[in-house]
């Protein structure tokens, strides 16, 4: 059983940065591949970056260049440093972990456990 718990949300102006944490419970993180997703009012919950537990990341197109995914095995955390944001990126952000380690899922079919989400609003 793994617990997530997401830090960092909050509202911020068009250019901004926010980072995103995500604390979990837990022996077996450092085994884990970890992701981040959000969903935007009315439409369905989407990939935004994933990590495999040796740190190989990908990224949703839209994210690639701006955001930044890492994590650190000994703090059982897992990091989303968001730069030059957008109204688009307005959503509830949430962190999901995958017992297989070793892949980097985009699926949300491929996450074990999930997170409560933190709200991030993005201003015009």
């Amino acid at each position: 059983q793994v617990q997530l718990v997401e830090s960092g949300g909050g509202l911020v102006q068009t250019g901004g940065s926010l980072r995103l944490s995500c604390a979990a419970s837990g022996r077996t993180f450092m085994s884990y591949a970890m992701g981040w997703f959000r969903q935007a009012p009315g439409k369905e919950r989407e990939f935004v970056a994933a990590i495999s537990w040796i740190g190989i990341p990908d990224y949703a197109d839209s994210v690639k260049g701006r955001f930044t995914i890492s994590r650190d095995n000994a703090k059982n955390t897992v990091y989303l440093q968001m730069n030059s944001l957008k109204p688009a990126d307005t959503a509830v952000y949430y962190c999901a972990a995958d017992h297989s380690g070793g892949r980097v899922a985009t699926m949300i079919t491929e996450y074990d456990y999930w997170g409560q989400g933190t709200q991030v609003t993005v201003s015009s």
